[in-house]
């Protein structure tokens, strides 16, 4: 049976109001990411309000990303990171020598005091923590900071690869901001927005960093007890287990794998760390 006209007229009306909501919401999505600069600044207009809604203030909000712009070297480096695809003998002998092994050794010595009360209370061995400041940054001698990381973090949170995972992480640069810990001028560092001598991301930093050296804030930055300490919270805050072996196949190796998910840095981590200890 033909559909009465005025029937039919408001099928057509809904049909419309669809598809119109339908298209609004491809817009709305296809504007939550992009794949070049051209669509960053209303991307971080967008960003602005979100994180004013997550609680920010207005005052954070623009120290942190008032005149940021997109940074189209952040996106090469994200595409272009080799050394994860070496075998673990490759990275281990371009990451581990025995200078570095020295040095480690040396540290240990050094940051004796600060390393035992960071044991009795995280439970994490100093040759853990000693092997990742190592590995990370040269005990802080390679952290040239040479990318704004509240610049780095709005690529790749408006980046489409992993748009959400950085979303979270700029939120949490911007906490930082609030918080005091450091200002966006002060946070420099990886392509990645790593922050300080173990490589903190934000999101990190506002979980585990800790202040040990009692002068009122988590520097991970300037402050060895700070970075040793934070590093070990972030271990046991992942269910690191005081007292056991961290080689393969231990639960605590499996909490190395929450440090970095690649499997040939979790190793050296595990390999460094058993060499400092003598077994």
């Amino acid at each position: 049976m033909p559909t009465p006209p005025s029937f039919a007229h408001a099928a057509r009306v809904a049909i419309a109001a669809g598809l119109v909501a339908l298209l609004s919401a491809t817009h709305t999505q296809a504007a939550s990411c992009g794949s070049s600069a051209g669509g960053f600044g209303a991307w971080l207009a967008g960003f602005k309000k979100q994180a004013a809604t997550a609680g920010i203030s207005q005052r954070a909000i623009a120290q942190g990303l008032d005149g940021v712009s997109y940074d189209p070297r952040v996106i090469h480096f994200d595409r272009n990171q080799k050394s994860f695809k070496l075998s673990f003998e490759q990275f281990y002998a371009r990451r581990v020598g025995s200078v570095l092994v020295g040095r480690a050794r040396a540290r240990m010595k050094t940051h004796r005091a600060t390393l035992d009360r960071m044991e009795r209370q995280f439970g994490v061995p100093a040759e853990v923590v000693i092997a990742i400041w190592g590995l990370e940054t040269n005990f802080g001698a390679d952290t040239s900071g040479k990318f704004a990381i509240i610049r780095s973090l709005a690529t790749l949170a408006y980046d489409c690869r992993r748009s959400p995972f950085f979303t979270g992480q700029l939120m949490d640069a911007l906490r930082i901001v609030q918080h005091g810990d450091m200002t966006p001028a002060a946070m420099r560092g990886g392509w990645a927005g790593e922050i300080g001598q173990t490589q903190f991301l934000p999101t990190p930093y506002v979980k585990y960093a800790v202040d040990f050296d009692g002068d009122g804030r988590a520097d991970l930055v300037h402050s060895v007890p700070d970075v040793l300490a934070s590093t070990a919270n972030f271990l046991k805050g992942h269910g690191w287990q005081s007292g056991q072996p961290w080689h393969a196949g231990t639960k605590n190796y499996q909490v190395l794998k929450d440090w970095n998910r690649a499997e040939v840095y979790q190793r050296t981590i595990s390999v460094m760390a058993s060499k400092l200890a003598g077994h």
